[in-house]
């Protein structure tokens, strides 16, 4: 205090002062100007990358959805289906499909990620929907816990896609496919998007933390090690039984004609 007492009516005081507020002044303005570029080019991209999913959508996609995605006789409409359900039914290579009456299988992607994203771009601006997620934003490693997770997939998930999550038959030819191999992200985009046969898990009925705690027990599951022989896919002990019977039972008949054939 007594240092700005001393040299506040210094003659070089008043000139030090309006020099440290221009530069104040400019370095503000800056810093404001470079925020509203980048606000500009960042809306430009977006804009950008719904005209390009546009067009893959006009080429690829409309055929069956309509080119509104309004939907037409063979398949539903896209409207407020989100960028969740885009970036799950193209990114696992469900879609496109030549069928629409089979179940979409998971296969080789046909669009890359680019053309995936602007895809799920421009089906997102045409109503609001599930917004999709990417791995490293889930951050399931740190946030999940195994065991919750576990029974949760009991609880909710085995009684369609197995107790291991190996898959499992449904009615009318369908059925659930393994959860094994997925990405996360996919998987939980499955769970806020219901694909298929499958129900939306809301924030309500399964919290997010809860579903994330669903994918670690899934992770850590992939890498279970089998302890007890072959596994033969751990799909139960309903198939495992029938597979035990079915060779302990022919091997027994097998022995029986053969010692038949010795004592002819």
């Amino acid at each position: 205090m007594r240092f700005l007492s001393k040299y506040r009516r210094h003659r070089f005081a008043g000139p030090l002062l309006l020099l440290a507020g221009l530069l104040f002044v400019g370095f503000g303005y800056t810093v404001a100007q470079a925020a509203s570029e980048e606000a500009v080019l960042t809306s430009s991209d977006k804009a950008t990358l719904i005209a390009e999913g546009k067009e893959i959508f006009a080429r690829g996609c409309s055929s069956c959805h309509g080119l509104n995605a309004e939907g037409a006789g063979i398949a539903p409409s896209l409207i407020g289906v989100g960028a969740a359900s885009v970036d799950f039914q193209v990114a696992t290579g469900r879609m496109p499909m030549a069928d629409m009456s089979q179940q979409a299988m998971r296969k080789e992607p046909v669009y890359n990620e680019e053309e995936t994203a602007a895809l799920a771009a421009y089906v997102a601006s045409l109503a609001p929907g599930p917004a999709s997620v990417t791995n490293e934003e889930l951050a399931w490693e740190r946030s999940g816990d195994t065991a919750e997770g576990g029974e949760l997939f009991r609880n909710n998930c085995a009684m369609c896609h197995n107790l291991a999550g190996q898959g499992g038959a449904l009615t009318q030819g369908k059925y659930a496919p393994t959860v094994m191999g997925v990405e996360p992200k996919h998987i939980y985009e499955a769970m806020i998007t219901g694909p298929q046969a499958m129900p939306v898990f809301a924030d309500t009925t399964i919290t997010p933390e809860e579903k994330l705690s669903i994918i670690k027990w899934i992770k850590h599951a992939e890498n279970e090690p089998a302890l007890g022989g072959a596994a033969l896919g751990r799909v139960g002990p309903v198939t495992e039984g029938l597979l035990a019977w079915t060779l302990g039972l022919g091997l027994l008949i097998g022995i029986a004609v053969w010692l038949t054939t010795k004592a002819r």
